[in-house]
């Protein structure tokens, strides 16, 4: 279902609707995604412009948490509302409900912020297919991070977003030791353990290549991704990519199985959450129910 399309009420759920948004953020002026109390993250503030918007407390589910700095491209969330709330959102204008929530949506997010209005921008917004998660349906989250290594390439107009890293790295030495990394491992060396929460992940992708520009840009994509996974690998690879560690180090590393003196985040700046995907509207419940039992 797009934008446009009417909205009905989701069968078997006493007339609520689940509202799917797309967004986009720069995690510059953020603590983070989640909710931390006195400080600005960017569920805090999409919670307070909902809150505004539909005159009650909202609380939204994420495709997934991002850290302190950490920006996002395709991030996707979801919320619930009535559906005599959605069917009011047009005031009578003759719009459709998802562009009237868009539109509102994003004048509350703007007054909410103030000077850092344009930090936090919200790109689509429809009801969604019945099951859908927009945390436990998902297939793959896929992150890119810029690497400028050298000061030759070290450009000021997009230092907020890339590592100026000071040595020559080298792609294909970060290449061999990322391969051995792929599928369904246990990441325990490169994650943050939550309590009660498994380190197993599927990666699916992990691979650098460097651009017409010089930059590199590393791509990660996982089904899911542990506290701190993504800066962990990154970190760790820019010790063999530096020459400082051979490639089979990675590999060695993961089999530990534990964090150590190591273990080294790469900063966060340059990570961007770039897309998350999702099967056909007919397995999204199926998915959502499968990942539950994985991370259970």
């Amino acid at each position: 279902m797009n934008e446009h399309e009417p909205a009905v009420p989701l069968t078997g759920d006493g007339g609520f609707l689940r509202i799917r948004l797309g967004l986009s953020y720069d995690g510059a002026p953020f603590s983070g995604w989640a909710l931390q109390p006195g400080l600005r993250t960017v569920q805090g503030v999409l919670e307070e412009a909902l809150a505004l918007l539909l005159r009650r407390p909202v609380r939204v589910t994420v495709a997934g948490r991002t850290d302190a700095g950490v920006h996002a491209r395709g991030q996707v969330v979801h919320f619930d509302m009535a559906a005599a709330e959605w069917a009011g959102l047009p005031r009578g204008a003759g719009l459709d409900p998802a562009a009237a929530l868009l539109r509102r949506l994003r004048g509350a997010l703007r007054r909410g912020m103030g000077e850092l209005a344009g930090a936090v921008e919200v790109h689509r917004a429809a009801v969604a297919p019945e099951g859908f998660d927009a945390r436990f349906s998902a297939l793959w989250r896929r992150y890119s991070y810029r690497i400028a290594d050298g000061p030759a390439r070290w450009d000021p107009v997009t230092r907020h977003a890339t590592l100026w890293h000071k040595t020559a790295l080298d792609t294909a030495l970060l290449n061999e030791g990322a391969a051995p990394l792929l599928g369904l491992q246990d990441f325990r060396s490169y994650c943050k353990p939550r309590e009660g929460a498994t380190t197993i992940r599927e990666l699916q992708r992990f691979e650098f290549t460097r651009g017409a520009d010089g930059v590199i840009v590393a791509t990660i994509q996982a089904d899911a991704f542990c506290h701190n996974q993504v800066r962990a690998l990154i970190g760790s690879a820019l010790f063999v990519g530096a020459g400082e560690q051979p490639p089979g180090w990675l590999y060695e590393r993961l089999l530990a199985r534990q964090r150590d003196a190591r273990s080294v985040l790469a900063p966060p700046h340059p990570l961007v959450l770039e897309e998350v995907a999702y099967p056909s509207a007919e397995g999204l419940l199926a998915r959502a129910e499968l990942t539950r039992a994985r991370r259970e």
